[in-house]
């Protein structure tokens, strides 16, 4: 019988290790799994791994998929170390682009180029709004923040579809489920002339130092933590766990909101129904294999977003189903939870006990009994 035991110190090398190995096992699954679909191995991790960062132009993409990933991270960064577990970043993501969405609609040919910074505020304002939905809840009602959060996901994608259905429907869109192209000054400026990485990039990097910033060096970051790690002690040392929650879920809901401001006025240049990406999810992921902090999370965003461009390049040179992304999502997130337990504890072999019998029943039954010593005879606690 195999237990599991505390081990008495954790392994600092493999808590920083820990994400190196659940990636190379999740590579071996992959090998594996080629070859269990008849497709070359090779070729299968060559389009996972090479592919996207094999030119500058692959580069530029696997940063354009980065940047929404890094930043939604962040966010979800700070709500889990304050051990405010929200889930539903999708749904924010997805109501920052619908707000952001609805600025870039009233642009014309007018417009100045003033028109990007509201409409990057409107998608934070949404995300947070969306978000502080959530904390209200918690804060007023004591509602689960994972039910609540996970469940508004589906109010927001449900919005977004009302809105290109029906009242922000190209007229002049051939009957297709979606608003009609933004103007080119609402575009997110580019970084680079022929690519499309554009300022959200920067943003992201700037998210990156401004989250270290708070969470090592500042007194609000600190209590943020010891919020999540013990509650008992942040309110003996006099730190508001109200404020906690709302600032955490809507830092997180405003980066959620922001990346899909970038998202929609960027690469997307419209609303659609594919708006939602699943980068709220992903972005889970990449918060917990990036340990949630600022500097792992840069290389988890990558490593997702060649995931992602994998399953796309997978869907049309190997003729496997795009859904291979979210197979490979899991599988590192699922071997990340294994390592992670391991480090924490170890496999114990348990033996199994015995069944022994009590003092009087191994007397009796060892030694033979006459007629003045049965049981029925024996006076009442007389035994031994």
């Amino acid at each position: 019988m195999l237990k599991l035991e505390p081990r008495p110190q954790l392994s600092r090398f493999w808590s920083y290790g820990s994400p190196i190995l659940a990636l190379l096992i999740t590579v071996l699954i992959g090998v594996v799994m080629f070859e269990a679909l008849g497709k070359d191995p090779l070729r299968g991790l060559q389009v996972f791994f090479w592919e996207p960062i094999k030119s500058p132009y692959a580069l530029g993409e696997l940063m354009v998929k980065a940047t929404p990933l890094l930043i939604i991270a962040l966010g979800l960064a700070v709500c889990f170390r304050s051990n405010v577990w929200n889930i539903g970043a999708e749904g924010q993501f997805v109501f920052g682009a619908i707000c952001a969405g609805g600025v870039a609609l009233m642009a014309d040919k007018s417009t100045g180029g003033w028109i990007v910074v509201i409409i990057l505020l409107a998608g934070v304002l949404g995300g947070m709004v969306w978000a502080g939905i959530v904390a209200l809840l918690r804060e007023r009602f004591n509602a689960n923040e994972i039910l609540v959060s996970l469940m508004l996901v589906y109010v927001a994608t449900l919005l977004l579809s009302y809105m290109v259905y029906g009242p922000w429907k190209d007229p002049q869109g051939y009957n297709f489920p979606q608003t009609k192209t933004f103007e080119s000054i609402t575009q997110i400026p580019r970084l680079f002339k022929g690519s499309r990485v554009s300022i959200g990039l920067v943003l992201a990097l700037l998210g990156v130092g401004a989250l270290w910033v708070f969470l090592f060096r500042t007194r609000a970051g600190f209590a943020q933590q010891v919020g999540g790690l013990a509650p008992a002690a942040a309110r003996y040392a006099g730190f508001s766990a109200r404020r906690a929650i709302w600032v955490a879920l809507l830092t997180s809901g405003g980066a959620a909101g922001l990346a899909g401001a970038l998202e929609v006025a960027g690469p997307i240049g419209q609303l659609n129904p594919y708006v939602p990406a699943g980068y709220g999810f992903a972005a889970i992921i990449v918060a917990f294999v990036g340990r949630l902090h600022p500097i792992g999370m840069i290389f988890s965003a990558i490593l997702m977003s060649m995931f992602y461009i994998g399953g796309e390049l997978a869907q049309s040179r190997l003729g496997l189903p795009k859904s291979l992304t979210g197979v490979f999502q899991g599988l590192l997130l699922f071997t990340l939870l294994a390592c992670d337990t391991l480090i924490v504890y170890r496999i114990r072999r348990k033996a199994q006990p015995r069944p022994q019998l009590s003092g009087a029943t191994s007397l009796q039954a060892s030694t033979p009994l006459t007629a003045q010593q049965t049981p029925l005879a024996t006076p009442h606690g007389s035994e031994g």
